[in-house]
């Protein structure tokens, strides 16, 4: 008998986060396009000024890693993709690369969300606070 407990997270959701992906998706897509600071984002939001910051450090963090799982993926999606150039900084290659990824999921399978698609991909763990939750990175 296994004393875990096991969840089905939907696509809408990465795993341990309250809000849903494409809420976490656009303040990070305002954070790289340099629209907005993270307080400025949560009030635009609704969402606390603590979490968005954790959003978006976490992203940051993680970004070279992110980068390179979503670019492996787009190209496993579209093995015929041409070369993604670098951006303007780390997170804006890693959100480059979310996108990336989105696109070839959309042309392989249909419509889809780009942030859902983005949670699908990493398993909802895109955000995850434990290490070992990053095995998706693998």
């Amino acid at each position: 008998m296994c004393a875990g407990t096991h969840v089905l997270l939907p696509e809408l959701a990465f795993s341990r986060r309250q809000d849903e992906v494409s809420v976490i998706g656009e303040a990070i897509e305002a954070k790289v396009a340099g629209q907005e600071g993270y307080r400025r984002i949560a009030s635009r939001l609704g969402v606390a000024a603590d979490t968005v910051r954790g959003w978006l450090c976490r992203f940051g963090e993680r970004a070279d890693q992110i980068r390179a799982h979503f670019t492996r993926c787009a190209v496993m999606l579209d093995p015929e993709l041409g070369s993604v150039g670098p951006a303007a900084s780390g997170a804006a290659d890693a959100l480059e690369a979310v996108a990336v990824a989105a696109r070839a999921w959309v042309l392989r399978f249909g419509p889809a969300e780009p942030w859902q698609v983005a949670s699908r991909l990493s398993g909802g763990l895109l955000l995850a606070t434990r290490a070992p939750a990053c095995s998706w990175l693998m």
